[in-house]
């Protein structure tokens, strides 16, 4: 679904989808919809702006991700309200310029709008988690034998050793 900005400036756009498994593409191959993604909200001109889009609306879906301890699939629901800016890309476009802290917050366009997908993908993306685990429990693999220590418990002996100090431990072994 494709929003014009010459369209908004006459009266606001809303939205009620259900976009289906492998409709949007998440650009990472370890992330998988699961299910229907539904949104429903509205796009608007900020008032006294030019140009700049507000995109409001609530998201519900579920998405399967590598766990980052043990590797094994999780699942992470998504069930929120969002509030996106975006702002028409502007000459310069590439160019390094101090931004202020309103605009680090803030995406951008080019063209004549704003795709939807691409706004879901975008409040999606992030949703997620910065570290995704199956579990706060997960004991993840282990280093030696690399088995799954939530399946199996391995009997192998890993020593966490500071780095600052591997000198001094290798020295160690060659005297014993």
């Amino acid at each position: 679904m494709f929003f014009h900005v010459r369209d908004l400036e006459v009266r606001a756009g809303r939205f009620d989808v259900e976009l289906p498994s492998g409709q949007i593409e998440f650009l990472d191959p370890k992330l998988h919809q699961l299910g229907p993604l539904r949104a429903a909200g509205k796009v608007e001109l900020v008032t006294g702006s030019l140009g700049e889009v507000r995109v409001k609306g609530h998201v519900t879906t579920a998405i399967q991700a590598e766990c980052d301890r043990c590797l094994e699939p999780a699942e992470f629901p998504i069930d929120s309200d969002f509030e996106l800016y975006y702002r028409p890309v502007a000459e310069g476009y590439g160019e390094e310029k101090a931004i202020d802290a309103g605009e680090a917050e803030m995406s951008f366009y080019e063209g004549d709008g704003i795709e939807l997908n691409d706004v879901l993908r975008e409040f999606v993306l992030l949703s997620m988690p910065m570290q995704r685990l199956c579990s706060e429990a997960c004991k993840g693999i282990c280093p030696e034998c690399g088995q799954n220590r939530n399946l199996n418990e391995c009997r192998c002996h890993t020593e966490v050793v500071d780095p600052r100090w591997a000198g001094l431990a290798e020295l160690k072994r060659e005297i014993h």
